[in-house]
Parts: structure tokens; sequence; C-alpha cells
């Protein structure tokens, strides 16, 4: 961690021994009323919840739970493989109340806050771009965070994400078991099906998120999975 991303340190209790080295960063909301109450939360342990960062509207980084530590931020989560994402994600925490209390616009001064932030452990661990993902790409069929609202092509701007490719054609596959399959070849988890294409669909083409499998979404994947295996989206 480089001190001088970092405005103030509260330990959590909430913490154990990584198994993993970090090839992950995992990008939250905290879904609760005030940032106040989110800190007091993965400060106690009786929740049994925590992250390494949580980032205020203001831009105010809190720093949590040391990076070389496991933070108990993505509960049950799987992405290309990895079933123990804590062990090898870095979890930063977006103060907004979410879907639940209100879901705004993430503020520029947060947004600020997170992009040297993310850089810095991006670089340091060499950490794909692929594997910069959100609490919803993890758990589909439990998470919607950080949600429609955030602007994942500013990160990829910067290359700390990948970008939304552009499409030359809609594909529609073959059945709906096939698109399923790729899902999964890029790196979700398709136990729930709908949860899935609803999960990817948020992260790669947030103005509709309806659960359908259609040509656009067909096209997306295609596109993602020709780059990765081209090697262009590492």
């Amino acid at each position: 961690m480089n001190r001088w991303l970092v405005n103030r340190e509260v330990p959590s209790p909430n913490r154990d021994e990584r198994k993993l080295p970090v090839s992950m960063v995992v990008l939250h909301y905290t879904g609760m009323k005030t940032a106040e109450e989110a800190l007091e939360r993965m400060c106690d342990p009786e929740a049994k919840v925590s992250a390494h960062y949580m980032i205020d509207e203001d831009g105010t980084v809190t720093a949590l739970v040391p990076e070389e530590k496991r933070a108990w931020h993505a509960g049950k989560s799987y992405w290309r493989g990895i079933t123990d994402v804590n062990s090898a994600s870095v979890g930063i925490e977006l103060v907004n109340p979410g879907h639940e209390f209100g879901y705004r616009p993430f503020p520029e001064a947060q947004m600020e806050a997170l992009l040297p932030l993310l850089a810095d452990i991006v670089e340091r661990h060499d950490v794909p771009r692929a594997n910069v993902v959100g609490h919803s790409d993890v758990a589909p069929a439990r998470k919607q965070d950080p949600g429609e609202l955030f602007n994942w092509q500013r990160l990829a701007r910067l290359r700390l994400a990948l970008p939304i490719p552009k499409l030359a054609m809609r594909l529609v596959f073959d059945n709906p078991g096939a698109f399923y399959l790729a899902l999964e070849r890029f790196g979700y988890d398709i136990t729930d099906g709908h949860a899935a294409v609803r999960a990817f669909q948020r992260r790669w083409r947030p103005e509709l998120i309806d659960g359908e499998i259609d040509g656009h979404i067909g096209a997306l994947l295609f596109e993602l999975l020709l780059e990765r295996d081209t090697g262009r989206a590492r």
C-alpha cells in the first residue's frame, strides 16, 4: 500500500491469512445508509465482513485490512476457476446506499480517489484488466454491486478494466445452452443462468438489464472471448 493514497487507517479485525496470491480486484458498494454504518459493520467482529479499502463519497480513502491479509468482502463467489475469491483479491468498498436505500451515481471525488488507488494495486500485483471485476460478476445470484451506474468505461480508458467491445453485428447463439457455456468460459458462475445473464448485462450493457439472451449480448460475449483468445484482453 502506498500511504499517500490513504487518508486514514481504521483496522478491522475481520481478516485472516491468504491462501492464494493476489490476482483480482473486486469493486463493491457499501449498500448501507451512511458511511459510518458501513465502517462500523466492517469493523464489527460479529458481522464477519470487511474490505481492504473503503472510499467515501468525498474521496476519503480508509484502509481497513492490509493487502497481505485476506479480507472478508466477496462471500461465496467464483471467477475464472477461483472459488476462494477473498484469498485471490483486493476488495474496495465504494460508499453508496445501493439499490435498497437509494442507489445513486458515484461522485467525481470518489472516482478520483479510486483511480490512483486501483492503478497502484493493479501495477503492484500485476492484475489483468479482465480480473478487475464487480461483486455482481463474482456472485451473480446474490449481488448487484457496484451496479449499472458505475463508470467501467472510465476505468477502461485508463487500462484498469476491459472496455465494452465495439460491435460490427449482432450474434445469436444456436441455443441458450451455447450462450451459457460461452459465459462460463469467459469466467462467470452459471449455476443460476438468469442471474448470470443479468450480471453480464449489468457490466457490459447497463442500459438494459432484463436477464434475457439476445443478439446484442451474444455479440458482446463473442467479442470478449475473441479478444481474450487472441491475447488482446488480458
